[in-house]
């Protein structure tokens, strides 16, 4: 039986609060430390709406990864995936298609630890520890090679994952490096939180986010989140509000309008 604190890698800092292990906390998870709910308990205080907004985002992956299944994609390289939790992308997948494909990459240790545990022995899924940015060692890593065909159209997932990459690291031009090799019919889905609602809301949000020594997420309007797709086709309904991105049940959408609005959403094709 593996202890319940196997999945903490020895050195992790459990004094920092860490942004995929508040996210596993809102998501109702267990891979979190005190400081991770303290910390998202005092943000819920100050944005109530954020614990509804990222179980949206956690529909819209749903949604999305069977949008992408439809669309005959059978390997999924998941960007910046967090803790892996249930709905995850390789049980939505493979539970449509068993033979589908998955590499999740994040730089968090806590979630890659967890990953490896949860995924022991699924030869059809791996974990990478990885920062993002470094995109010739994600896409020339043991694990995508031996997962990933390029040959054929790949599903590139970034769901809150670039607001964290600042304007000086050059987001749109991640977003094109990962895109270059890959083949036409490939498709990349993304979440991004926007500045164009609760500006104030947010400001406070991330001076707090900074106080605890967090990391501090970088909110962008529609119009710059369009500029980070570079010659990417969004499908329809386009870059929309999180919830309005083809809803498919009352559970995909807020009880308040408002709040289906504060990430924005939406699936882009290589041509």
């Amino acid at each position: 039986m593996v202890s319940t604190r196997d999945w903490i890698p020895a050195g992790v800092d459990v004094t920092s609060p860490n942004v995929a292990r508040i996210y596993d906390y809102w998501l109702g998870g267990s891979h979190n430390f005190e400081t991770d709910r303290a910390t998202a308990d005092h943000l819920e205080r100050t944005l109530p709406w954020i614990r509804q907004s990222v179980r949206l985002n956690r529909a819209f992956l749903g949604r999305a990864v069977r949008f992408m299944l439809a669309q005959g994609i059978r390997q999924f390289l998941d960007l910046g995936a967090g803790i892996p939790t249930v709905g995850n992308v390789h049980e939505i997948a493979q539970r449509e298609v068993p033979e589908a494909r998955v590499v999740y990459v994040d730089k968090e240790a806590v979630a890659v630890a967890h990953g490896e545990l949860l995924l022991a022995g699924d030869d059809r899924t791996a974990v990478l520890h990885a920062d993002v940015r470094d995109v010739a060692g994600v896409l020339k890593s043991a694990e995508v090679r031996r997962l990933i065909d390029f040959a054929e159209p790949v599903g590139l997932l970034c769901l809150l994952l670039l607001h964290w990459i600042p304007d000086e690291d050059d987001p749109a031009g991640l977003v094109r490096a990962y895109q270059e090799p890959l083949p036409p019919g490939s498709l990349l889905a993304f979440t991004h939180v926007t500045s164009d609602a609760h500006q104030e809301s947010f400001a406070a949000a991330s001076d707090q986010m900074a106080a605890r020594r967090g990391e501090v997420p970088h909110t962008r309007s529609h119009d710059e989140i369009l500029g980070l797709l570079g010659d990417l086709t969004l499908v329809e309904p386009g870059l929309v509000g999180c919830g309005s991105w083809r809803p498919a049940g009352p559970t995909d959408i807020a009880e308040d309008p408002a709040w289906n609005e504060l990430i924005y959403a939406g699936v882009a094709r290589k041509s």
